[in-house]
């Protein structure tokens, strides 16, 4: 839950407790510290800056969002959890922009990976169907409206409700 700022600001920190500490001797409390420094490490590369991105993003500060999502280095090296919320929220975040390309293959890889829920899943889904209606890819929007539709029973009614009226505006183009 650190920004690639305070991750290294920290990650200095701890070498120059671990500095002192070799110099004091006190060789448990060094591994201790190279334990923190790696943990740090392996957080930076699998977890990245999604949480942070994740709270901007709900308090509906998209440039926020993309900024912190901008500094995960290779998303492909996150985990499997987290790389799925990082393609949802750079998905919304390029909704926002209406860059709607880049937001359909956000969601394509967000729905190819773990969410947080059920719903988050559809959610991912029914954007790619929605933003294939608007660019007048029936087939595909219906596809992926297929897809979502095998979790309607865990979903909440308002996407249910965003469900219905995707299929009305496919039903008008058969």
């Amino acid at each position: 839950m650190f920004t690639n700022r305070a991750r290294i600001l920290v990650i200095g920190l701890f070498v120059i407790l671990l500095a002192v500490i070799l110099k004091m001797g006190v060789y448990e409390l060094a591994a201790v510290a190279v334990l923190f420094i790696a943990l740090l490490i392996w957080g930076y590369f699998k977890q990245g800056t999604i949480v942070l991105a994740a709270k901007a993003f709900h308090q509906k500060d998209y440039a926020k969002a993309e900024d912190l999502l901008k500094q995960v280095a290779r998303a492909e090296w996150l985990s499997k959890k987290r790389r799925g919320f990082y393609e949802f929220i750079y998905g919304g975040v390029c909704l926002q922009k209406q860059a709607y390309e880049e937001a359909e293959q956000h969601y394509e890889l967000a729905a190819q990976y773990p969410l947080r829920t059920a719903n988050d899943h559809v959610a991912a889904l029914v954007h790619v169907a929605n933003i294939n209606v608007r660019n007048g890819n029936y087939d595909k929007a219906r596809a992926y409206l297929s897809l979502a539709e095998k979790h309607k029973e865990s979903i909440t009614a308002k996407m249910r409700d965003v469900i219905d009226k995707v299929e009305q505006e496919l039903r008008k183009h058969k």
